[in-house]
């Protein structure tokens, strides 16, 4: 998406494209912390640039990519507190999955209504 594409919503009531952005990047901090026992919050909701969006969403990639490496089948099984209620680690992380393949559905639709094809089809007609 183009940097003026970043304060683009589909319609009043929903998140910009930045947003979405931001949105997952915390969300990823939030969620592999939890898996890993530490308390991550992050900040990218406050930006609006896309050079900054961006730099959060690969940052947080880079905090969960070794948290999912590291994770074993007895570490995985270890439970934790996620919104209140027991899930094992694996379940928190499962979870970090399903909910960054929505936002990316969400985001496609935003990037296919300004005539984007999005990476994940790229190449095929």
């Amino acid at each position: 998406m183009p940097e003026e594409g970043y304060s683009f919503r589909t319609t009043p009531a929903v998140r910009t494209y930045g947003e979405i952005i931001g949105h997952i990047a915390d969300t990823n901090l939030l969620l592999c912390g939890m898996a890993k026992g530490e308390q991550k919050t992050g900040n990218a909701g406050t930006k609006t640039s896309k050079a900054d969006l961006v730099a959060a969403l690969k940052a947080s990639f880079d905090y969960c990519d070794p948290i999912y490496n590291s994770m074993t089948d007895a570490s995985g099984a270890a439970m934790v507190k996620m919104f209140g209620r027991d899930v094992t680690k694996l379940g928190v992380l499962n979870f970090n999955i399903a909910h960054d393949n929505e936002m990316y559905g969400t985001a496609v639709a935003y990037l296919r209504i300004k005539g984007i094809v999005p990476p994940s089809s790229e190449g095929r007609p």
